[in-house]
């Protein structure tokens, strides 16, 4: 390895690098949707901040003969830490060249780093927060990629293995062909359950309609994700960021809210139109996607992705999801879209996979989340 170079991003000029090596990595694939770089920077800079957890980040650049080849950030979480009192490092960002001796490189600094700061493992690729990208795509490769999560070449996990780490979550998606008519199953329990319990759905047409329900939607999100594999429970200032982020890309007709019958919010699915066609065409670039969707000048698809489903723990069980599914499949049909990309779902969680088994589908990708213990590591598990 002595002619790789790690060096930490201590500089403007090193931190743009840093956020733009993906994009000279992945210039001739077709897969690969370039992140908007003023999110990426804010996302990057914002969580060593006190008010959004303090987490302890590095970031690293791989240099080969004097060209950028890898990079890969070193992430220690303390609410991950207090919530699962495990001491994992994390790593994310991490990109690199077809060259084991690179990934290698990249990978010791990080768990040199992780070992001089108490920790007893490295965990990834993981983010700052579930709503981050985790896990490597090991299958789907001639997929096009979603907006919320990354594109990385078939030899990223060889690499990883090669090193030692091994397997500590896989995350299947799932794409749906939207159905002609909404099945009659669906639409008459949808109908029963309204009836029973007194519940509607608002027919929302406006953005600012939804601002009412977020406090609720992220009070059920911490509810019902927080046994989730690396769950960070969401801060006010969490929420907050997420919202800003986010917010430009809802179609409020795509988003179902089940309130009972005080108006209390017990249900919701969000469902938003593919922005990965305008990610790519915008690469990059904020002030290009801003005017993209300002005029509407972009490229429409056919496929949208579901991000969220969620029902307040005290309705589970009810079958609530035909309501959500009646609501905003007619959405779906109703503006011609013919294909929907969940998000990534747990490989055993067979009661969301369930939801989906009235509907002609195909599993078409597949991410990995895995995990080394240092050599001279006291495992947690050991000592119970």
């Amino acid at each position: 390895m002595s002619n790789i170079k790690i060096v930490e991003v201590s500089s403007k000029k090193d931190f743009d690098a840093f956020v733009s090596f993906p994009n000279k990595l992945y210039r001739d694939c077709q897969y690969y949707v370039p992140s908007i770089r003023k999110e990426e920077e804010q996302i990057l800079t914002a969580f060593s901040k006190p008010e959004f957890g303090g987490c302890i980040v590095k970031y690293w650049l791989a240099f080969k003969d004097n060209d950028i080849v890898g990079r890969i950030a070193g992430i220690i979480n303390h609410s991950y830490i207090n919530k699962w009192g495990k001491r994992f490092a994390r790593f994310g960002w991490l990109d690199f060249i077809d060259d084991e001796n690179v990934s290698a490189a990249l990978i010791e600094k990080a768990e040199t780093w992780a070992i001089s700061e108490g920790m007893e493992a490295l965990n990834g690729p993981m983010g700052f927060t579930d709503f981050d990208p985790q896990g490597i795509l090991i299958d789907g490769f001639e997929e096009m990629s979603t907006i919320v999560q990354r594109y990385n070449f078939p030899y990223y996990s060889v690499h990883l293995e090669n090193l030692g780490f091994v397997k500590d979550a896989d995350w299947v998606e799932y794409q749906i062909a939207v159905p002609k008519s909404i099945p009659v199953e669906i639409s008459k329990s949808a109908a029963y359950l309204k009836n029973r319990y007194g519940l509607h759905v608002p027919k929302l047409t406006r953005k600012e309609e939804i601002i009412p329900y977020l406090d609720d939607i992220f009070s059920i999100l911490n509810e019902i994700y927080s046994l989730m594999y690396g769950f960070v429970p969401i801060t006010e200032e969490l929420k907050e960021f997420y919202v800003r982020k986010y917010v430009s890309y809802i179609d409020p007709k795509l988003i179902a809210l089940v309130l009972d019958k005080d108006n209390k919010l017990i249900a919701f699915g969000i469902t938003m139109p593919s922005m990965s066609p305008l990610f790519k065409k915008a690469n990059g670039s904020a002030l290009a996607l801003k005017s993209y969707l300002l005029l509407g000048n972009y490229p429409k698809n056919k496929i949208v992705d579901m991000y969220f489903i969620g029902v307040r723990p005290s309705w589970l069980s009810r079958g609530l999801s035909a309501v959500l599914f009646d609501s905003i499949g007619t959405s779906l049909i109703e503006q011609q879209f013919e294909f929907a990309e969940t998000n990534m779902e747990y490989e055993s969680n067979e009661a969301v996979q369930s939801l989906w088994r009235r509907f002609e589908k195909r599993q078409h990708k597949k991410r990995r989340c895995y995990l080394k213990y240092f050599i001279n590591s006291t495992r947690i598990e050991d000592n119970i």
